[in-house]
């Protein structure tokens, strides 16, 4: 028989995964570089916020329904979100058309996004599949115009290796991203919420590991490896939520739960902790009840948990609280809570259950050593109601508070006819949306005599960041009924030859980058720099002549720098265009200009900017012609270096001038006299020659 689990909830430390039967498994989502999978719209995103969406954009205004499945049965998450009553607006960006209206039938995959999701299934030791079929998945959330998600398996069977050991990798899929949530709006008839539909259709590779991550650091390791080995195929995006990571989390005697919103993989590690503790607080309190009702206990592996026993308690407790929800608006007629007292004058009403055997077990806000919330059956009570879309519920194991006093907490019990072992729960809202929320109450309540429910959840986030790690609950767990097979999408047969033609040309890893770039004079941290930023490649072709056939080889110290400093973005900022818009070969012309000593350091970002305001950015078959016109415009617009002697003179005759001012200051003197140099020689003048003379000759005095 299992023994029973050991650790203190208010110590992460004291857990032992190991003890505990720990089990864990990552899903990382990550956007690929390409046009939208399965309409021929670009992978652009339009970053519109509620208050600048432009006024000639098409809005679209839909409700979506939950429908049955292939197998007859509706999924119990489509089901839930059918409950919530709310309809949603679509903006059309630049980059939708009918496709992501849902207006007209989708196209076949595109192929780009297919090659790189089978690049990486071969880079993790994946086995492919031979038919490549389109499924849709059940998404009613709003998210999905269609009411549900595109998703393609790729390939199955792989492996990653990481220092704590081999993990296996479940499935590799090719799938759609969802639309961007713009805002929500709570009205009488319901939840309004506007999306953005420039990111729904762009392809999503979905990596889910099978649960051998042994510990909460190895997630983090694990999530930083894949992460790793998706940006050395150089075709997927990069920047905030390109990249997303969701867990799957469960200890012995508790149950698995999903976790979505771990964007920063430092804190995946608390992130599983926190829920490990809140798996084992609800073990623990759901046998503390069982006793009081003299019930079976759970047993500490949930394997050994016994259908019929659970069935029987699950009935039984339906029965002992039942779902009876009561109008107690006239205890609250004279509350002092100013939300309370608006709520109700706009229409709203105060509705209370009664939480039978649950006095004193709901808890009050309390922090574990780190500084995390306690895991405590109020907040879960909490999350549920919030689901219907309320800011919340008053529970009576936290009153009097919120404005709320002892006298109405005492008109509470007399109307819903409490004994002393029974708590109870309000809220506040219109009727349906109250309603909703403390039904919602009253089945996450009776799950409190069982092992936490299998279900979605995600961070809570505070100002953009993880508050303190811990999660709330989103929607239950999907189940196999949100799944069947995409008719409109014709299916890829994945030949033989195909296959071997993408294993046989595999991206290098970071190392091999780094280790290819050490016959360049070079130091280490420019090596690194140009591999992190994906910039090594463009150095290679840059140093052996390969950007254009009119450039000649570039100098590798001098190259490397200019691709690592800003010239490229400030010159992009200057003339109001994005910075992939300033060409490489643009930047590689404008390098040999100043070594040639065309312009100066200094000069080069103006030149740049004018050069592209003149000429645009389009350098095809111009080259030679560019840095000529370059050449000359420098000196144009006094950007071409002064030569040495007269950058000599002046600064001889600046130091007999201020010879005294020379004598007291010695080196102090630099900094005056490198304003007064440059200011004399005018723009032509080199900032790094001025420095590197005037140095010379101060010391010299």
């Amino acid at each position: 028989m299992a023994e029973e689990p050991i650790g203190d909830i208010s110590d992460i430390n004291s857990l032992n995964p190991q003890q505990l039967g720990f089990m864990c498994g990552l899903e990382i989502h990550q956007q690929l570089k390409t046009g939208k999978l399965h309409s021929r719209e670009e992978g652009k995103l339009f970053d519109y916020t509620i208050d600048n969406i432009p006024s000639n954009l098409t809005r679209t205004k839909r409700k979506l329904r939950a429908a049955s499945g292939e197998g007859g049965k509706i999924d119990i998450a489509a089901r839930f979100e059918t409950k919530r009553n709310r309809s949603f607006i679509y903006v059309q960006s630049p980059n939708s058309g009918l496709i992501e209206l849902d207006d007209q039938p989708p196209l076949e995959h595109d192929k780009d996004a297919v090659d790189i999701s089978l690049m990486i299934s071969a880079m993790l030791n994946a086995h492919p599949v031979e038919t490549l079929q389109a499924m849709r998945k059940t998404v009613v959330d709003g998210s999905n115009t269609s009411g549900f998600q595109r998703t393609t398996l790729i390939s199955t069977h792989g492996n990653l290796v990481t220092n704590a050991g081999k993990v296996g990798i479940s499935v590799i899929c090719l799938e759609e991203d969802s639309a961007r949530k713009l805002s929500s709006e709570l009205t009488e008839d319901g939840e309004i919420v506007t999306w953005n539909l420039d990111r729904l259709g762009i392809p999503l590779v979905e990596i889910a590991t099978e649960p051998d991550i042994i510990t909460p650091e190895h997630a983090k390791e694990t999530a930083i490896a894949l992460g790793g080995l998706l940006r050395d195929t150089r075709r997927v995006r990069r920047g905030l939520g390109s990249i997303r990571q969701d867990l799957n989390v469960s200890i012995a005697c508790g149950d698995r739960v999903e976790i979505k919103g771990c964007q920063d993989l430092e804190w995946i590690p608390k992130i599983i902790q926190l829920e490990m503790v809140r798996q084992l607080h609800f073990y623990r309190l759901a046998n503390t009840l069982r006793e009081e009702l003299e019930m079976p206990l759970l047993p500490p592996d949930r394997r050994n948990t016994e259908v019929q026993i659970e069935s029987q308690i699950s009935k039984t407790m339906e029965e002992k609280i039942p779902l009876e929800i009561q109008n107690v608006g006239e205890a609250f007629s004279n509350c002092e809570s100013k939300m309370i007292e608006k709520t109700i004058s706009n229409g709203g009403v105060m509705l209370a259950v009664k939480l039978p055997y649950l006095a004193g077990k709901l808890g009050s806000k309390t922090l574990d050593s780190d500084g995390a919330q306690l895991p405590r059956l109020g907040r879960e009570l909490a999350s549920a109601a919030k689901l219907a879309g309320v800011a919340g519920i008053f529970h009576s194991d936290e009153l009097p508070a919120y404005g709320i006093t002892e006298i109405e907490v005492n008109s509470v019990k007399e109307l819903l006819d409490l004994n002393n072992n029974d708590a109870f729960a309000l809220c506040c809202a219109p009727q349906w949306q109250a309603e909703l929320a403390l039904e919602s109450v009253i089945n996450r309540a009776r799950m409190a005599w069982h092992r936490i429910p299998q279900e979605v959840r995600n961070v809570v986030i505070s100002k953009g960041a993880p508050e303190d790690g811990t999660t709330s609950a989103m929607r239950p767990l999907p189940t196999g009924a949100r799944m069947y097979p995409e008719t409109d999408v014709p299916t890829f047969e994945l030949t033989e030859s195909y296959w071997k033609e993408i294993s046989k040309r595999l991206p290098l890893s970071q190392s091999e980058r780094i280790d290819r770039l050490n016959s360049f004079a070079i130091s280490s941290d420019q090596q690194k720099q140009l591999v992190s930023r994906q910039l090594d490649d463009e150095f290679f072709a840059g140093v052996r002549g390969n950007l254009d056939s009119d450039l000649n080889k570039l100098p590798a110290k001098a190259w490397a720098s200019m691709l690592l400093e800003t010239s490229r973005l400030q010159i992009a900022e200057g003339v109001g265009i994005d910075i992939n818009q300033v060409s490489i070969k643009m930047l590689a012309a404008l390098l040999l200009v100043r070594e040639s000593g065309g312009v100066t350091r200094d000069g080069l970002v103006d030149l740049g900017i004018n050069m592209i305001l003149e000429g645009g950015t389009n350098l095809d078959g111009e080259v030679t012609n560019f840095i000529e016109k370059s050449m000359k415009k420098a000196e144009i617009l006094g950007l071409k270096p002064s030569d040495l002697g007269s950058i000599e003179e002046v600064i001889d005759r600046i130091l007999d001038e201020r010879a005294d001012f020379v004598a007291e200051r010695g080196m102090g003197a630099m900094g005056p006299l490198m304003g007064v140099v440059i200011k004399e020689l005018g723009g032509g003048a080199d900032g790094k020659i001025i420095s590197k003379l005037l140095s010379e000759r101060l010391r010299r005095n």
